[in-house]
């Protein structure tokens, strides 16, 4: 008897008395009941003065207050007991059996209610509350209530985060999109270059991505609608295109008490380094030489045209590592089903990003254009590589990418 637990209120007497005709199945069945009770702590629990089988001594523990004590006891703590996702450092299954354990003690034993308590559970977890609400009509058994939790939780693992690393991979070629720190263009912006690689395992084939309206809120849940920001892993640059300043008229004109003079002429691409790209029109002053006192500066005044550098063999927009934060990238989902809700791994999309510029400045509603990877090659000295551009074209396969999970952080 030295081996057993006395009953003292604190266990669920069918569990207590289960457990005893287990340790003591050797036993007779009366011989098992005498141990039984006097294993009960009469101190705490009384007991009638006649009990003649185990089903008399499990109502007579039920009947004690002591058990009606426990269950209020177990009630409460299933009350507060709350879950705690694994990536904020919860136990999933230590927190079910902990549900299942305090139902039973609290002899919670319909469905409803179960479904209840365990929905209250998962107040403060918004995805989990969300999913389970979306399940709780089907669910008709403690059983089917776990299995169909568990769902739920092996499906927030694929959900992405602000700031996870991932890969994008085209469905088309089945590439990866790639970049090389300090792996220039020779043509264009001369920016890092954006290509497609092999494998998602080459380092520089990996990406953060960010919701830029929580940038700084990481580990939070990317939506499908959010505005994203990829951010090259090893180099830290942006995805994204590149605008310049195109200077296309000059005007000179000379003033002074005997001449008007007007000269006109051509530049190239951008040869002022330090324009500012937000203006319209600028002016520079100097003087003549051959100026006298009384004659007055000229002045040269020119007009820019704002456009996109294109890729290195065809007349598409170039895509480069830029240290820009303020890149916002759309994804439009290939399967309608999942146009609202949380990004997730494996999602198939369609990425693209708005021009803020059109030929003569600043726009609001600028053209929108495509992330596309084709068959046309570049090389870079005696290297090869797959070109990455954007358009406005017709969609098509080469313009769907794959977003992969690789790491939450």
């Amino acid at each position: 008897m030295d081996y057993f637990l006395r009953y003292d209120g604190n266990v669920h007497p069918d569990e207590w008395i289960k457990d005893i005709q287990k340790y003591y199945s050797f036993w007779s069945n009366d011989e098992i009941l005498n141990v039984a009770i006097l294993l009960v702590d009469t101190f705490i629990i009384k007991l009638p003065s006649e009990i003649n089988d185990h089903d008399e001594l499990r109502d007579a523990l039920k009947k004690d207050i002591t058990f009606t004590v426990f269950k209020d006891s177990n009630r409460r703590k299933l009350q507060s007991l709350k879950y705690i996702s694994e990536k904020d450092g919860g136990n999933t299954l230590k927190f079910l059996s902990d549900f299942r354990k305090l139902c039973y003690n609290s002899e919670i034993n319909n469905i409803e209610e179960q479904k209840e308590h365990f929905y209250n559970t998962l107040i403060n977890c918004h995805h989990f509350l969300t999913e389970f609400y979306k399940r709780m009509n089907n669910i008709n058994s403690m059983d089917e209530l776990i299995k169909e939790f568990d769902e739920i939780v092996m499906d927030e693992l694929n959900i992405i985060r602000n700031g996870s690393i991932i890969a994008l991979r085209n469905v088309a070629t089945g590439k990866y999109l790639t970049s090389i720190e300090d792996l220039n263009y020779t043509t264009g912006s001369k920016n890092q270059l954006v290509f497609t690689g092999d494998s998602k395992f080459d380092p520089n084939a990996l990406w953060y991505i960010y919701d830029t309206s929580q940038s700084t809120n990481k580990d939070n849940y990317i939506f499908t609608k959010s505005d994203i920001n990829f951010k090259h892993k090893i180099s830290g640059q942006q995805l994204g295109i590149c605008h310049y300043c195109n200077v296309i008229q000059v005007q000179v004109q000379v003033q002074n008490q005997n001449q008007n003079q007007i000269f006109q002429g051509q530049f190239g691409q951008n040869p002022y380094e330090n324009l500012n790209p937000n203006q319209y029109q600028y002016q520079y002053q100097y003087q003549n030489q051959n100026q006298t006192q009384h004659q007055n500066q000229n002045r040269i005044q020119y007009n820019i045209q704002y456009k996109y550098h294109t890729s290195p063999t065809s007349n598409h927009t170039e895509v480069s590592c830029i240290n820009d934060e303020e890149i916002k990238w759309k994804l439009i989902h290939s399967r309608m089903e999942n146009n609202q809700g949380y990004l997730r791994s494996n999602d198939v999309v369609n990425i693209s990003i708005k021009k803020l510029y059109d030929i003569n400045g600043p726009i609001q509603d600028g053209q929108v254009e495509f992330l596309r990877n084709h068959d046309i090659q570049f090389t870079i000295g005696n290297d090869t590589f797959q070109e990455v551009v954007c358009h406005n074209e017709r969609l098509g396969g080469i313009d769907k990418w794959c977003i992969e999970l690789i790491k939450k952080l």
